[in-house]
């Protein structure tokens, strides 16, 4: 299922209503185990269009041994915040000891690389455990994943690398380090176990803080009860419609009409407008009004028959060299070398992997960072490659991945709403977690399902608001950002914001609880849903955030090519044109198809806007404020994680520097 939502099904789809139109008998297969509308994916397998043809047929597959699954017990202190759980390390260690072979999943590259050197730290036992994540070198994985069939390992700490496709049937535990943000990964993650019909797959959930847990419990009831959260498949990406559309000029010149019937059978683009199809054509065509006079934008043109070929033959080996729908980010290969007798680094040493270019180059000689399970030392960049040497620092700084961050589930983000609410479902949760909200309750308040608490309080020489969304942390930064503006307006002068999963907190110079008290400032205005209007144009028309989904979108649709014959651009090549372009674009065609799939990708990816939408909606009339003298034990978490997020205004962001146990006594004297 995520495959077909996903730009790569959504080429899928568009290469099987090729498939269908040189095999009309063409029969389709689906197999999923997390799916939540069944009928979507029935609708996928089959043409749509004019006239679409009837469902796919739905063979539901009953039986096999019900998952065994737990919530990780500690006799430690539950962090209030954080995302590693270190505490619970060594409970996961003895876990390992007791199982044949252990896989541990983990969200992010940066938890895998901490929790395996945890893990490696207190290896008593010298057991043989292994790191898995997709910034490490092809080599290293094939190795680890050779040892793993081999039954050579007890235990592999790995990324969504492991997810899919890789069946051990000796793995008899998989361990979740961190809540899973959705209850249809999980029910994924944890197939990996025991992968056989008649037998239960085990799973323990270790959750890395307080909401987690709540998390954990909600994931852990929905796989009993059989629930997914999978989006819907929803409308097909303009970017990569484009690139199909010059993909088939390169195997024949055609006709836009007889191909439009054929794109319109794919269900992502059984929506789409003829309109809005003559203008993909235009766009790979000529690039659109501002480029048009530029011919290296021109690569199709139309035959006297009036079809539509490639311009030349070098297009056609440009899009075989280009095609797909990945574009990550730039990154540069890690090399350990060492240095001679001279002191100079020396050429050649082993290949690590790879870090992103934007993270190294924030580094000067002599910082530390932690990778490939080793604490290395930046010594510079040579060409395409950074040169590391070994290092003993004791404080290294973590690479910052781009990858792998899941937002937390609708339909998980929902339960804990209903967990907060319910004290009847306290009983499942340890002891300190029941504390911890019952104190919140008498201190504070717990909202209802539908309610959006707002609570403000001074601390320091800051006033502070915090919302309690759990809508996921893209929407609650989407929102900050446009708050802020609305704040700034109202004369609250805010310094800045912080998100996580469950809550937003916004800090200001001037008291926002005592401007809600006086009328100043109205929470329904606030929150009201017209801020998806005027102030999300304003923010992304002031913001980098469309030029980075830009960037994308140009490589996927063909206008920007990142590899030619014998050579290929660099990450900032890439950046640098698209950037041109985009800047072209947004002055002389803000209409431009690209910037309308630009914005597209950003609503429903890096900034959440639908969720948002349907968020500011349901608490419509349901916004609770309460203010307090001090900081609630609710807001410990979010408060733990200020600083990170400065907003420009008439006040300058100072970074709070308060130790998390003076905090949480605050809160909780």
């Amino acid at each position: 299922m995520q495959l077909v939502t996903s730009k790569r099904g959504h080429l899928l789809s568009l290469g099987l209503a090729r498939l269908r139109k040189h095999a009309p008998g063409l029969r389709t297969i689906g197999l999923s185990a997390t799916v939540s509308d069944p009928l979507d994916l029935q609708r996928w397998l089959v043409p749509q269009g004019e006239k679409p043809a009837p469902p796919a047929g739905l063979v539901h597959v009953t039986g096999g041994a019900a998952p065994d699954i737990s919530i990780m017990t500690s006799g430690e202190r539950i962090p209030w915040s954080g995302h590693v759980a270190t505490y619970a390390i060594p409970s996961v260690y003895e876990e390992i000891r007791k199982h044949r072979t252990t896989l541990i999943f983990v969200n992010t590259r940066f938890q895998a690389e901490l929790l395996f050197q945890e893990l490696w730290t207190i290896n008593e036992d010298s057991l043989p455990i292994a790191l898995h994540h997709g910034s490490l070198d092809v080599s290293q994985r094939r190795k680890v994943e050779a040892a793993m069939s081999a039954n050579r390992l007890r235990a592999v700490v790995a990324t969504s690398t492991l997810d899919m496709g890789l069946d051990w049937g000796d793995v008899d535990l998989v361990v979740h380090v961190g809540a899973p943000k959705g209850a249809s990964r999980l029910a994924q993650r944890i197939g990996r176990s025991n992968h056989r019909m008649d037998e239960p797959s085990k799973a323990i959930l270790v959750p890395a803080n307080r909401f987690e847990v709540m998390e954990c419990q909600a994931a852990l009831d929905a796989n009993y009860l059989g629930a997914q959260d999978t989006p819907p498949v929803g409308e097909g990406a303009l970017d990569v419609l484009a690139q199909h559309v010059l993909g088939m000029a390169c195997a024949e010149p055609f006709d836009a009409l007889s191909l439009y019937e054929e794109v319109t059978s794919a269900s992502p683009y059984a929506g789409i407008s003829w309109e809005m199809f003559e203008r993909i054509v235009d766009f790979v065509a000529t690039g659109g009004y501002a480029l048009r006079t530029y011919e290296r934008y021109a690569k199709i043109r139309r035959t006297k028959e009036g079809r539509w070929r490639v311009s030349n033959p070098q297009i056609a080996q440009q899009y075989r060299m280009n095609l797909g729908t990945i574009v990550e980010d730039t990154e540069l290969n890690v090399r350990l070398v060492k240095r001679n007798q001279l002191g100079s680094l020396g050429r050649g040493g082993l290949s690590l992997g790879k870090v992103e270019e934007y993270f190294l180059e924030q580094l000067v000689q002599g910082d530390t960072f932690l990778f490939s399970g080793k604490v290395l030392r930046f010594e510079g960049i040579r060409e395409n490659e950074c040169l590391v040497t070994n290092a003993f620092s004791m404080d290294p700084k973590i690479p910052a991945y781009a990858g792998g961050k899941f937002p937390l589930s609708t339909y998980l983000a929902d339960q804990v709403r209903a967990m907060l609410a319910d004290t009847s479902r306290w009983s499942v949760l340890p002891e300190q977690v029941r504390e911890w909200l019952a104190i919140q309750k008498q201190k504070s308040m717990l909202p209802k399902r539908d309610e959006l608490l707002i609570e403000t309080f001074p601390r320091g020489n800051r006033f502070f608001l915090v919302a309690y969304c759990f809508e996921g942390r893209l929407a609650h930064q989407t929102l900050g950002m446009l708050l802020t503006r609305r704040l700034e307006r109202a004369g609250a002068r805010p310094l800045g914001f912080v998100a996580n999963d469950y809550a937003l907190a916004i800090w200001s110079l001037n008291d926002m609880g005592d401007m809600i008290v006086r009328g100043q400032l109205s929470l329904s205005e606030l929150f009201d849903e017209d801020m998806l209007g005027d102030d999300l144009e304003a923010w992304l028309a002031e913001s980098y955030m469309l030029k980075r989904s830009f960037r994308y979108c140009a490589v996927i649709s063909g206008l920007i090519e990142r590899r030619h014959p014998g050579k290929e651009k660099t990450g900032r090549q890439v950046t640098v044109s698209t950037d041109l372009i985009y800047d072209v674009l947004r002055s002389h065609e803000p209409d431009h198809i690209l910037l309308e799939a630009t914005r597209r990708d950003a609503a429903s990816g890096l900034l959440d806007i639908g969720r948002l939408g349907a968020m500011l909606a349901r608490i419509k009339g349901h916004v609770i404020h309460r203010g307090l003298d001090r900081v609630s034990p609710l807001a410990v978490p979010v408060m733990l994680e200020i600083g990170r997020e400065p907003v420009a205004g008439e006040g300058q962001d100072l970074v709070l520097e308060e130790a998390a146990d003076e905090l949480i006594a605050e809160a909780m004297g």
